[in-house]
C-alpha cells in the first residue's frame, strides 16, 4: 500500500490551472440589440504526472468550475457549476495536438434561468515556428443536454509570443465560424487574447 501511495503522490504532484476572464461583444443575437462586457468564467485545474508517458503523451484530470462573472444577464447563464475535466496532448517537432474535455452541471444560481448540463470538447492542432509564432486550428464544441443542441465553432488562430520587460506575453488573433449552432446563434466571430505566462 505504501508503494501505491507513493505512485499516487507522484501522479498528482503537478497541478496546472487554466482560466481566463472573457470579454464579449455581440449584436443581433437577441433581437436587434447588442451587448458587451464580461461573460461567465470557466476555470479548470489539472493534476498530471511530472513527465510525459513513454509514448510522449501528456495528460491531466481534475475539476472544472463555472463562475457567474457576466456583467450582463444576456452574456452569461447566471449559474454556478462544476464537474470533471481532462486533457490529453502531445508535442513533437513544433506540432502540438490533443483534446481537452469537460462536463459541467449547475448547482446554484438564478432560479429563473435554465440549468446548465453541458459537455465541452476541444480537439486542436497547432504548429509553432522557431520565432514563436503559433498557427492553430480547433473546435470548441459544446453539447447542451437540456436542449439536445450542439454548438460547433471552428477557430483559426495566429499567436505571437513576445517578452515585454522580461515578462513572456502571448498575443492571439483568430476568426471563428459556426458549423453548428442554435437557431438564434451567430455565424461568425473574432477573437483577441492576451496571455501572461509564468514559467518556472
Amino acid at each position: 500500500m505504501g508503494k501505491n501511495r507513493q505512485a499516487m503522490i507522484k501522479v498528482t504532484a503537478k497541478a496546472t490551472v487554466a482560466h481566463g476572464l472573457p470579454f464579449v461583444y455581440q449584436e443581433n443575437i437577441f433581437g436587434t440589440s447588442s451587448q458587451s462586457g464580461l461573460s461567465d468564467t470557466v476555470q479548470s485545474r489539472f493534476f498530471s504526472p511530472k513527465a510525459p508517458t513513454s509514448g510522449g503523451w501528456i495528460w491531466g484530470a481534475g475539476p472544472v468550475l463555472l463562475l457567474p462573472t457576466a456583467t450582463d444577464d444576456l452574456l452569461g447563464a447566471e449559474k454556478w457549476g462544476a464537474g470533471p475535466t481532462a486533457v490529453l496532448l502531445k508535442q513533437e517537432k513544433g506540432w502540438t495536438y490533443g483534446v481537452p474535455a469537460n462536463h459541467i452541471w449547475s448547482f446554484a444560481g438564478e432560479s429563473g434561468r435554465a440549468d446548465v448540463n453541458a459537455t465541452f470538447l476541444q480537439p486542436f492542432v497547432s504548429y509553432t515556428t522557431k520565432t514563436f509564432t503559433t498557427f492553430g486550428l480547433n473546435t470548441e464544441s459544446t453539447y447542451d443536454w437540456e436542449n439536445s443542441q450542439w454548438t460547433v465553432p471552428l477557430n483559426l488562430t495566429v499567436a505571437q509570443l513576445l517578452k515585454i520587460g522580461g515578462q513572456p506575453v502571448q498575443f492571439t488573433l483568430g476568426v471563428k465560424y459556426y458549423a453548428e449552432k442554435p437557431d438564434n446563434g451567430p455565424e461568425w466571430g473574432l477573437r483577441f487574447a492576451i496571455t501572461f505566462l509564468f514559467p518556472k
